[in-house]
């Protein structure tokens, strides 16, 4: 009789040994699958940031101005020299504000699609949560 309730106890925990063992593997592929789900977003909204980050500094990169050795040079020329650089600098070229719209416009793109990548992994999250709960009344 001991025989046989403690080959039942033995398999009795045997087979709740192999339901936990099931459990924590499909918690497992279910925690991977979230991690690898996450590092993807990650991956993408610091790529855009990068990006971001890389043309704006390519096109707001100021024009270190290098100081040149001092000549000596007739009055007429310097103040002429120094009438076309105040007037050239006055006025940013056209070049530069296609480049600030360029930029712009990216910016908002990439902070756009970082933004429905982060909602809608959000709402997937939020959506899972919700379910387990739902499954145990």
């Amino acid at each position: 009789m001991e025989l046989l309730e403690s080959t039942d106890d033995k398999s009795l925990l045997q087979k709740k040994t192999e339901r936990h063992k099931q459990k924590l593997q499909e918690e497992f592929k279910s925690i991977s699958e979230n991690t690898e789900k996450i590092i993807t977003n990650a991956l993408v909204i610091g790529g855009t940031l990068a990006v971001t980050y890389v043309i704006a500094r390519q096109f707001f990169k100021s024009k270190s101005k290098r100081k040149a050795p001092k000549k000596i040079k007739p009055a007429k020329a310097e103040e002429e020299k120094s009438e076309v650089a105040v007037e050239t600098s006055s006025e940013p070229s056209i070049l530069s504000q296609i480049g600030s719209a360029l930029a712009a416009q990216a910016t908002v793109f990439l902070l756009d699609l970082a933004k429905d990548k982060l909602s809608a992994y959000l709402q997937t999250n939020i959506e899972k949560e919700a379910a387990p709960k739902n499954e145990h009344p």
